[in-house]
């Protein structure tokens, strides 16, 4: 057994040194069960925001299928990003706007790069050798130690210790008004629902008052005229305030003079117009009487019959008085 450990350890002293000799470094020895990358494998370089604690040979996925692996992570010339090369197997089929997202294992796994079409595009073109995935099409899933950090805040400082205090506030406020809850809670269903039947005519109500806006916005400019040569009336009414408040006192005092005038000579009144109801029934009860009267006003002493029985142009009248 002993001497197993030591082979062991010459072993790897030997590859550290030759490595060491040759300038080639721990992470260019190919790890066992990698991806195949095949006859001809491309290259694809891939910027991230944080890349976190990804090191050269992790894998590359896709579809959770090895394809290839990290071959190079370096700070990105703006020094506010990181450019990772892979290498991947020249078989794979991603189209040329595909997404990289670097991703983990398992809680305490390790970390590897996703490749997948884009979600909220259409895939378009192949993705070749020499191809760059940008930032924007680059995202980080939450670590495990971000989602125990966020749990902690929340556990200790955040929202799930007033649930408790919520929880009570809740019972004292319905405590004995289940009832009344229960109520409100159906009539408002019920209100929902009446808006609900009546969606369209509210709809054509905020239809209408969008067009109104709109001829009110497109007559901007004659209201505002109308409101500016409002503006001189409007002075000039508030310069004649006072006298239009006395005019109306004094019509105020007017109209009590009248008012009281009228109650006074009201038993006068209508004793006049007693007193004149007799002669208005005379006069009704003539008839045309009085019309016909009215002809031999103009024509006495002779009727206008009288003139019929004349012939000639003239009328020729003596008169003598005597004493």
């Amino acid at each position: 057994m002993k001497s197993l450990v030591k082979l062991a350890a010459v072993v790897t002293l030997a590859l550290v040194t030759t490595g060491c000799g040759s300038g080639v470094s721990v992470y260019d020895i190919p790890l066992p069960g990698g991806a195949a990358l095949g006859d001809h494998p491309i290259h694809v370089t891939a910027s991230f925001t944080n890349v976190l604690d990804l090191v050269p040979q992790s894998g590359v996925k896709v579809n959770d299928v090895p394809a290839g692996q990290v071959v190079k992570v370096e700070l990105a010339p703006d020094g506010r990003s990181a450019v990772v090369d892979l290498l991947l197997n020249g078989d794979v089929d991603l189209p040329g706007n595909a997404v990289a997202r670097l991703r983990q294992a398992s809680i305490l796994g390790e970390k590897f790069v996703e490749l997948a079409p884009p979600d909220d595009a259409t895939p378009s073109g192949r993705l070749l050798d020499g191809a760059t995935i940008p930032l924007d099409r680059s995202t980080l899933t939450p670590e495990i130690e971000e989602v125990f950090g966020a749990l902690s805040l929340l556990l200790n400082g955040g929202g799930v210790a007033q649930v408790q205090n919520i929880s009570h506030e809740l019972n004292e406020a319905l405590g004995g008004r289940e009832t009344a809850a229960r109520s409100l809670l159906s009539t408002l269903d019920t209100f929902v629902k009446g808006l609900d039947e009546h969606r369209n005519e509210i709809t054509r109500a905020i239809g209408s008052v969008n067009r109104l806006a709109a001829t009110l916005n497109a007559h901007t400019d004659r209201i505002t005229t109308t409101l500016n040569g409002l503006t001189p009336g409007i002075g000039v009414l508030n310069q004649q305030r006072e006298a239009l408040v006395g005019m109306l006192k004094s019509l105020d005092g007017l109209t009590s003079v009248a008012v009281d005038t009228v109650n006074r000579s009201k038993d006068d009144l209508v004793a006049d117009l007693r007193a004149l109801e007799p002669l208005l029934r005379r006069l009704a009860d003539s008839g045309d009487k009085l019309p016909k009267a009215m002809e031999m006003v103009f024509t006495f002493p002779f009727p206008d019959a009288a003139l019929d029985t004349i012939r000639g142009d003239y009328l020729n009248g003596f008169l003598k008085a005597g004493r």
